[in-house]
């Protein structure tokens, strides 16, 4: 049986460790463990392997894995993986949304604290070396108190959930649209709306939040529409996929102060170009997608993958296994 991983990412922490490897070599013998760092000549390796552990494949190289019966991402989105070809396949694909959920959920919560107290202004001031107290209570939209304010959740996955948690034990009155209405209501959570009634969700809002995975429904959600229905004192965080949010319209409600501000750790195009106007929006927090980043990143990938490969080698059930059709 070959594992092939093949993992190649321009920001280091994203590549796999070299004790990542030898841990797997070493609790899993019986598995021929191949590594690529990049996706040159990988299409040889491709022929024989049985499981892949990979950020990405493309469907020219899927073509060549006849024997591939188990795909892991170790990504929470898995769009870049769902072509035709593998979406209809019997391939297992899985993910690492427990990694990063929890993670990305303390970064929505310090995104909350920073937009309601007014940090990165009052982080501008100190840089020009004004005492701004006058300024951050007079200039735009006061600083304000978490405890009673409505979190508004676009998607209750492993990041909605946790910030559910933590964002009702700080007194806030959470409130959240998901696909599955049926589903049972999760802890923190008041009220769960069906995706058509995003809309009411946003009205009541004084934080939203997009943690939702990337669809085709996803896709430009966040329009100047449902952006008009947001309240005028209300903030817009997006830790789910930069393509979920118009930029343009965004940037446009920002500027006329349609909305109180945003925080996004996520964009269209990644780097953010040094010439998008988002840059220069006095009203939004950008984080240059951090939110997932901790130093126990492969520790925790390590306690997933190991625990699914063991599972697949029993012809036990694999957890976080994603719903091709669905894209989740």
């Amino acid at each position: 049986m070959k594992l092939l991983v093949v993992v190649h990412h321009r920001f280091d922490l994203w590549n796999v460790p070299g004790w990542f490897l030898e841990k797997l070599r070493t609790g899993f013998p019986q598995i021929e463990i191949v590594h690529q760092s990049n996706y040159e000549g990988v299409e040889e390796h491709l022929r024989d392997a049985e499981i892949l552990f990979a950020f990405s494949l493309r469907p020219e190289q899927f073509k060549f894995a006849q024997k591939l019966r188990w795909i892991h991402a170790p990504t929470a989105a898995v769009h870049q993986l769902l072509f035709p070809e593998l979406a209809q396949s019997d391939v297992v694909l899985t993910n690492a949304r427990e990694v990063h959920g929890p993670v990305v959920a303390e970064h929505v919560i310090a995104l909350v604290f920073a937009l309601a107290k007014k940090i990165p202004q009052a982080a501008w001031l100190q840089q020009k070396r004004t005492w701004g107290q006058d300024a951050i209570w007079n200039d735009g939209p006061r600083p304000r108190e978490i405890a009673g304010a409505t979190l508004g959740l676009i998607g209750l996955g492993s990041i909605g959930r946790t910030v559910a948690r933590m964002a009702a034990a700080l007194g806030m009155r959470v409130i959240a649209v998901r696909e599955h209405t049926e589903k049972e209501k999760p802890e923190g959570v008041t009220a769960v709306y069906a995706a058509a009634q995003l809309t009411d969700l946003l009205s009541q809002s004084d934080y939203v939040v997009v943690a939702a995975p990337l669809t085709e429904a996803t896709r430009g959600m966040i329009n100047t529409e449902r952006l008009a229905a947001m309240r005028p004192d209300a903030y817009l965080i997006n830790v789910g996929r930069g393509p979920q949010v118009d930029e343009t319209a965004l940037a446009d409600s920002l500027r006329s102060r349609r909305i109180a501000g945003a925080a996004l750790d996520v964009f269209e195009q990644e780097p953010l170009p040094a010439g998008s106007p988002l840059w220069e929006l006095e009203n939004l927090l950008i984080t240059p997608h951090t939110a997932g980043l901790t130093e126990t990143l492969w520790q925790r990938h390590f306690a997933l993958f190991s625990d699914n490969l063991r599972r697949y080698l029993a012809g036990e059930r694999l957890l976080f296994v994603v719903d091709k059709q669905k894209g989740y």
